[in-house]
């Protein structure tokens, strides 16, 4: 790894440092290093404040959705072990912010800049048992200055894409020598591992499958947040469309006003910024669609206005309202999480752009999900699932068996965890 790794130390200092010149200009930029200019000094702060323990585990997340992974992982190394600290980086200023008073972690801090110096300075401060990369988002610095503290290395819910930059002929063998790094390789799925075993000659790596889906099943249980708006649809069929961008709900607003009566409109946008709200509301005030803000609920709010979820945090629950779902974002880049809806066991719609994500395509496979391409497929889709409540409930039981027989991934890395810190 040598010539590699010199040439990658050669270049990050470079890099960071033309970038933090320029950042000034960039607000992303600038928020990057500003966030990560008192860091080691609270981070000495935050492990001088936290009793000592035995066990220390280190798990990086590039950002909330792959910290989310990791939850189910935590539960299950605190159920077995309540003295083991639990220290949690995050690359994105969006998981950070969500996560930083996590109360199951000792502390919670930005990764740094990969570094030999920040990577040794790190190190020495959290002195890790084992470090957990979640998904991806490894720095090879990092992971050799754990490595040569004698720490044991995992990557979690791995996966590689059959068209991955890791798997470039340019630079294959460095990364080839960054997964040899890890002393454990646990993928999503078999066709993952598979191509950790091709590419990178880990014929070790192991399929544990998905931790989202005991994450899933986990936060299900858990509806304390929405509990006082259950009584407004209290016998009714609720439609929840869950993290919606403008095309999305270009569809969903002609639909739910043909089907005025039948079906309740809960809206949760992607974007809850109050600009973007009051673009939705004055879409609704032209389409003469009565509505309210979850955040100013009325009193006398009924059930036949759409409601417009203003505030984050509580999509996940409030699918637990729905009769059936819909998932936004499958008329941009990718759809959003399909699990969160189908672990309640009901049918699940999205727009065309899922092929990205593996379990959106395989609710499709197994007829428990139906890709809607345009305004009149959803109407027809909605009226279909109304009038017939035998197929409503076969498409939800399919989506919810989807999700039951794929848990364990958490039990089965938390185990291995466990096992590696007391050899």
């Amino acid at each position: 790894m040598a010539p590699q790794l010199f040439l990658y130390n050669a270049i990050v200092p470079l890099l960071a440092g033309s970038l933090k010149l320029f950042s000034p200009a960039f607000p992303r930029l600038r928020t990057f290093f500003d966030v990560r200019k008192n860091m080691f000094t609270e981070l000495e702060q935050s492990v001088a404040e936290k009793k000592d323990s035995e066990f220390r585990v280190w798990i990086h997340a590039a950002s909330a959705g792959e910290f989310e992974q990791s939850r189910p992982i935590i539960a299950a190394l605190k159920k077995s072990r309540p003295d083991l600290s639990v220290f949690v980086s995050f690359q994105s200023d969006s998981g950070y912010s969500v996560y930083r008073n996590y109360p199951d972690a000792a502390a919670v801090w930005y990764h740094p800049v990969d570094t030999r110096q920040n990577a040794k300075k790190t190190v020495a401060l959290i002195r890790p048992d084992v470090v957990v990369i979640m998904r991806y988002d490894f720095w090879p610095n990092h992971l050799l200055a754990a490595k040569k503290s004698g720490a044991r290395l995992f990557l979690v819910a791995a996966v590689l894409q059959d068209r991955s930059i890791y798997g470039k002929p340019l630079v294959r063998q460095f990364y080839r020598q960054v997964f040899s790094l890890f002393d454990y390789i646990y993928t999503v799925s078999e066709k993952d591992r598979e191509r950790f075993s091709t590419l990178f000659g880990r014929n070790d790596a192991l399929k544990a499958g998905d931790p989202r889906f005991d994450q899933v099943v986990q936060r299900s249980a858990n509806t304390s947040k929405i509990d006082t708006l259950a009584a407004c649809y209290a016998g009714k069929i609720v439609l929840v469309a869950g993290s919606t961008w403008e095309r999305d709900e270009e569809i969903l607003l002609p639909a739910s006003m043909e089907l005025a009566g039948k079906l309740s409109l809960i809206l949760v946008p992607h974007d809850v910024s109050p600009g973007n709200i009051s673009r939705l509301e004055t879409l609704l005030h032209a389409s003469g669609i009565s509505f309210s803000r979850l955040s100013s609920l009325p009193e006398n709010f009924s059930s036949n206005s759409v409601l417009v979820v203003d505030t984050v945090g509580l999509l996940a629950e409030l699918y637990t309202l729905a009769g059936i779902a819909y998932v936004g974002g499958g008329f941009g880049v990718n759809v959003h999480n399909t699990l969160e809806p189908a672990v309640y066991g009901i049918p699940v719609l999205f727009g065309p752009n899922h092929h990205n994500s593996p379990e959106a395509e395989e609710l499709v496979r197994i007829t428990a999900a139906t890709v809607i391409p345009d305004r009149d497929t959803l109407a027809d889709t909605l009226r279909k699932l109304l009038d017939d409540p035998d197929t409503r409930a076969l498409q939800g039981s399919l989506a919810g068996s989807f999700v039951q027989e794929r848990l364990g991934a958490s039990q089965t890395v938390a185990k291995k965890i466990l096992n590696s810190i007391t050899i």
